[in-house]
């Protein structure tokens, strides 16, 4: 009992300090808001104002430009505990690390997947995204940016000593994203065409489940070889 009360408090410790830095320093999940914001926006000065290319474009843009925006917000996800010492208190208790990269995953994925999520349906109006897709394109994003946080913290925790690793950071994370934006869009594709959506979900929800088991894992392992050899 003792032992989950300590995993318990941990988790929401590590939450609730995240989600305050994270109050302290907007800038930091703003701009890929933003980001997300503009490049969609801008899309139809691009293409033209046709409404069926945009929607037939409508699912891969919004995909694509939620991948690059979650990849923006990457580079900080154990950036400041490095700097401050706190990611070596974390390595202390291994049983609790798994925990710890968890809820800094969680707290990254509520400051910048969820809002992309949110702004997706009114930026896919934009685009001229079918009615039926709406409820697709919210469900495959909450599926897919979850899973891009936890993949990402792989790639986070790799790079967490460089100062500017965020080039390598996208080359590392990029080809694990690539299965979750094969996925997800088809399965906003899928919707839009008046097809069935249910078999890209359904790999978008394995891959999330595989991701949930794994990259927690991979990350407190990548923060310790990064420790040991700072």
């Amino acid at each position: 009992m003792s032992t989950e009360r300590s995993v318990g408090g941990a988790f929401l410790a590590t939450l609730r300090r995240d989600l305050l830095l994270a109050a302290r320093h907007p800038g930091e999940w703003v701009n890929p808001l933003v980001f997300f914001l503009i490049a969609i926006t801008l899309i139809p000065l691009g293409v033209g104002p046709e409404r069926e290319v945009l929607t037939a474009l409508a699912p891969g843009i919004l995909w694509v430009m939620a991948l690059l925006a979650t990849l923006l917000s990457l580079d900080g996800l154990f950036r400041s505990d490095f700097d401050d010492g706190a990611l070596e208190q974390c390595l202390v208790s291994p049983s609790l690390l798994y925990f710890t990269v968890l809820a800094k995953v969680l707290a990254h994925w509520l400051v910048a997947g969820l809002p992309l999520t949110l702004m997706a349906p009114l930026l896919g109006m934009t685009l001229g995204l079918p009615d039926g897709a709406y409820l697709v394109l919210c469900a495959s994003l909450l599926i897919g940016t979850a899973t891009m946080s936890l993949m990402g913290a792989v790639g986070a925790a790799l790079t967490v000593s460089l100062h500017r690793g965020g080039l390598l950071l996208s080359l590392i994370v990029m080809p694990l994203y690539i299965p979750v934006l094969i996925f997800g869009a088809g399965a906003v594709t899928d919707a839009a065409l008046g097809g069935n959506a249910t078999a890209p979900l359904a790999v978008l929800g394995a891959l999330g489940a595989l991701a949930l088991m794994l990259a927690p894992l991979a990350a407190g392992a990548a923060l310790r070889i990064c420790a040991d050899s700072y």
